[in-house]
């Protein structure tokens, strides 16, 4: 466990933490490792421990009435979550989440996150000023679902992937439907287009950007 644990200070989350809140975290937390598609939690449960990615990737989803999943997001080695619920007292599961390949989890248990949170102030620093990222990240999703087209809306996805300081964040139609409020097809047409106009290339499974520019207007449609 130690061996994982030392990698703390090498996850962006904790770069910037002394030497003594990280000894710690380390001492509150544990490591749980998921396997290939493995249900992490569902939404609506109560929340029992925050968690950081250590290794591996999460996907982040609701289940609508009608059963239909939204992905909401695929988190990276270095992300976090249940760090909002977790300091919430009606501290229930916001969503739910999966793991994506083998996956590797620090977890702490609410209790001495909430205590870390009090007694470590460079954590609730960082801690604080990670949700207001989130906010902003969430004022501008809001949006682009509200004000924008398709079209508009996956050109802004398609370039905030390429600007990701994450490892590459590989997503299906199927997954980028989801997480715009849109449908597999439409998504696919979409994206040929921006193929056939030049603006995207498909290398693999990712989409490397060939006219920034041009698909920067696309983004005010």
């Amino acid at each position: 466990m130690s061996e994982n644990k030392n990698k703390l200070s090498e996850l962006p989350f904790f770069s910037n933490l002394s030497h003594e809140t990280l000894a710690l975290i380390e001492e509150s937390s544990t490591v749980q490792c998921y396997s290939n598609n493995e249900i992490i939690q569902l939404e609506g449960e109560p929340c029992l421990w925050a968690a950081f990615i250590i290794s591996g990737s999460v996907q982040v989803y609701h289940l609508a009435k009608e059963g239909r999943e939204q992905i909401l997001t695929n988190l990276m080695p270095g992300a976090h979550f249940n760090t909002v619920p977790a300091v919430d007292s009606n501290c229930n599961h916001r969503a739910s989440t999966r793991s994506l390949g083998k996956t590797k989890l620090l977890r702490i248990s609410i209790e001495k996150y909430r205590l870390l949170l009090k007694t470590r102030a460079d954590l609730a620093y960082h801690v604080l000023t990670d949700f207001a990222h989130r906010l902003d990240h969430l004022t501008v999703l809001v949006e682009r679902l509200s004000l924008h087209s398709i079209r508009g809306r996956l050109a802004s996805f398609l370039i905030d992937q390429a600007d990701s300081s994450d490892e590459p964040n590989l997503w299906t139609q199927d997954e980028i439907a989801s997480h715009l409020g849109s449908v597999r097809d439409v998504v696919g047409r979409t994206l040929r287009s921006f193929m056939d106009a030049g603006l995207i290339r498909r290398d693999g499974s990712k989409f490397v950007l060939l006219d920034r520019a041009a698909l920067e207007e696309e983004t005010q449609f």
